[in-house]
């Protein structure tokens, strides 16, 4: 071999490097102007904690189970929405729009949406309460709607792949059906010696 030509090694160095670059990229969410969407409704959703979620009951009351909460008849699946929001709306989602991950986004759509149907069963479950305990408040509300727009949001950013990691897949594709194809002859230079 003489000097000039790079050796079969070093073009497997640069395959791989290049490969890992790709898994790190495709690893990665762009949310583009949808990062701002879903931050305004995070902060929303966190600003309904100190709003009142029924009667003088606040959201932190409802996640604690303080005795405004028990006064206002809290039931399970209002306490269970509550969680929930503060877990997959605030804190994986900020997660995920911090570190672009694509695994925390997921947790962050699935999260939401599993919030989302609890909020719609504490809502109702706070307008069908006995007649001495208070309906839905607007701390409620907000944060049940904060959710809803945060699992489509999340929905829309999951589904987006960005040109770079469509192009990225086409290309590991066509390369992994090109080695696919050749044969084991194929793979040997020819036979003739280099000059020297």
């Amino acid at each position: 071999m003489s000097p000039e030509s790079p050796r079969d090694d070093d073009f497997d160095y640069l395959r791989e490097d290049i490969e890992a670059a790709e898994r790190r990229i495709a690893r990665e969410i762009d949310p583009g102007p949808r990062a701002l969407a879903i931050a305004i409704f995070v902060f929303a959703l966190l600003t309904t904690l100190v709003l009142p979620h029924a009667g003088d009951a606040r959201g932190l009351d409802v996640l604690v189970g303080s005795d405004a909460a028990h006064a206002s008849g809290i039931a399970l699946p209002h306490r269970v929405f509550a969680w929930l929001a503060l877990v997959f709306g605030g804190g994986f989602s900020i997660l995920a729009l911090l570190t672009r991950r694509w695994a925390l986004a997921w947790v962050a759509l699935a999260g939401s949406t599993v919030a989302s149907f609890l909020g719609l069963l504490a809502v109702w479950s706070r307008q069908t309460a006995a007649s001495q305990y208070p309906g839905p408040g607007i701390g409620l509300l907000i944060a049940w709607f904060a959710m809803i727009l945060l699992a489509y949001h999340w929905a829309r950013v999951v589904a987006a792949r960005s040109a770079l990691q469509l192009a990225t897949e086409e290309h590991r594709r066509r390369l992994t059906a090109e080695r696919e194809r050749r044969g084991l002859l194929d793979r040997f230079g020819d036979d003739e010696p280099p000059a020297p």
